[in-house]
Order: structure tokens, then C-alpha cells, then sequence
């Protein structure tokens, strides 16, 4: 009976990923390949949800991510950060081709105004967006809130907090989710402490929520459950994360 119901929930989450659009793109000279998601019942005001990947970009999650957002009646984009032929093929090449537009936000904020646009011409409406991120893709969504990209609100699952310490606090106009394993041990505590303060010193709408428990990666299957690897899933952590990521969006679109 295990089995069957496995394989039904495998045959629903092919079914859900089949919706979704292989959508080719540009920013600059950089041809980048993400998808798009284009619910069967939109939301009266058209609001777009764009999702940024993990360090080894684009994956079975994100997607599934976009699928349970269309049938929620969000419009959907998952975003190609790295582009065409500069996928990471391991955990070392990822963490390289992270950390250099982690060290060059512009450049990252730029990727994500260009998947943006994608998103737009997909259907949604420019003013009724929303970024969500995952570990890497988290760092983007609050880069998208530092940059004053034009989004309602941006949300950091198990994302990483820190900046430059070089860079000035400067405003941020949208609302900020932070999801957080209380127990990850990739972003240390000063980082944590900086970034509360930029939030205070943006004079920004912020909440941080921790779970217990929790280390790097827990809405990530993938990542398997040993906690002690620094990186693992935690199923409780994930489903309270989704309650409180869906309860912003009501909040930024109530209106």
C-alpha cells in the first residue's frame, strides 16, 4: 500500500512539474533557462511568486515548490542564477560559483531583476511580486530587498544573512521573512546579529523566525537527516516554515 501511494505522489508531482514552462532568457549577454508557472485559477490580483534556487541551482524542489504555488493561484518563476552551460556539477564548484556573486551582489541583483521580467511576461503583475529564496536563493531574496527591486516581500528559507561589511545599511521599502534552523551552523552568529541590525537601521517590516532543531537545508529532502552533517531535513521545520511563508503571502495580498 506504501508503495502505491509513493508512486501516485511521484506520478501527482510529475504531473504538477509537466505545467510548468522551460522559458529561455537573457541578462546582458548571458542566455539563462528557467521555468515558469502559470496557474489554471489566478488570484484576482495576478501575484507572482519568483523562486530562487540553492547553490546547485535549479532542482526537483524548486519546481515542486512552483507547482504547489499554481495550484494556490500564484503565477511562478523559477530563476537560472548561474545561466547556460555554468551549472555546478558538485557541492566545491557550487560553493565557488555562489560565492562569486555573493562577492558581487550587483551582478546578482541583476539576475534576479532579469528573472523578474520573466515572471512579468509570464502574466503577473509587476506590482504584486514576491521573492522566496533557499540557502543560496535566500541570500538573493534579501538581496532583491537591498537592491529596491520592486517586490512586496522577499523570504530567506535556511538562507545565508550576511553581507559586506563594507556596504552601508541603507532603506529597505519591502517586508522580510527570515526562516531559520536554530541549529545551523553556516551562519554564525555575528552574522545574525548584522543583519538584525540592518533590518532595524533599514527601519524595515521584519520578523525571523527560528526552528528548533533545524540546520542548514531543512525544507530539502535531499539532504538527508543526519543533523550533525551541518545540512539535513527536518519535516516539522519545513511545514511550519511553508504555514508561516503562506500567511505572508495573505498578508502582502489581503489588499
Amino acid at each position: 500500500m506504501k508503495i502505491k501511494l509513493l508512486v501516485l505522489a511521484m506520478i501527482m508531482a510529475a504531473n504538477a512539474n509537466a505545467q510548468l514552462k522551460a522559458v529561455a532568457y537573457k541578462e546582458g549577454t548571458q542566455k539563462l533557462n528557467g521555468f515558469a508557472g502559470v496557474p489554471k485559477k489566478p488570484l484576482r490580483q495576478k501575484p507572482g511568486i519568483l523562486i530562487l534556487p540553492a547553490w546547485m541551482g535549479i532542482n526537483v524542489h524548486t519546481k515542486e515548490v512552483a507547482a504547489k504555488l499554481n495550484a494556490l493561484g500564484y503565477y511562478t518563476f523559477v530563476a537560472d542564477i548561474y545561466g547556460e552551460g555554468n551549472a555546478p556539477s558538485s557541492p566545491q564548484q557550487a560553493g565557488e560559483k555562489s560565492g562569486y556573486f555573493k562577492s558581487d551582489p550587483e551582478l546578482y541583483q541583476k539576475r534576479i531583476k532579469a528573472a523578474l521580467d520573466a515572471l512579468i511576461a509570464s502574466g503577473a503583475d509587476k506590482n504584486n511580486i514576491v521573492v522566496i529564496g533557499y540557502c543560496f536563493g535566500g541570500t538573493g531574496a534579501l538581496e532583491a530587498a537591498r537592491g529596491g527591486l520592486n517586490v512586496k516581500g522577499v523570504v530567506s528559507f535556511h538562507g545565508g544573512l550576511g553581507k559586506d561589511a563594507s556596504r552601508v545599511n541603507g532603506s529597505i521599502a519591502t517586508k522580510v521573512l527570515v526562516l531559520h534552523g536554530a541549529d545551523d551552523p553556516y551562519v554564525p552568529q555575528k552574522d545574525i546579529e548584522a543583519f538584525q541590525k540592518e533590518m532595524k537601521d533599514a527601519k524595515a517590516d521584519w520578523q525571523m523566525v527560528y526552528y528548533a532543531n533545524a540546520v542548514h537545508a531543512f525544507t530539502e529532502k535531499e539532504a538527508g537527516n543526519d543533523n550533525s552533517k551541518g545540512a539535513a531535513y527536518n519535516e516539522k521545520a519545513d511545514k511550519r516554515s511553508w504555514e508561516h511563508f503562506i500567511v505572508f503571502l495573505e498578508e502582502i495580498f489581503s489588499k
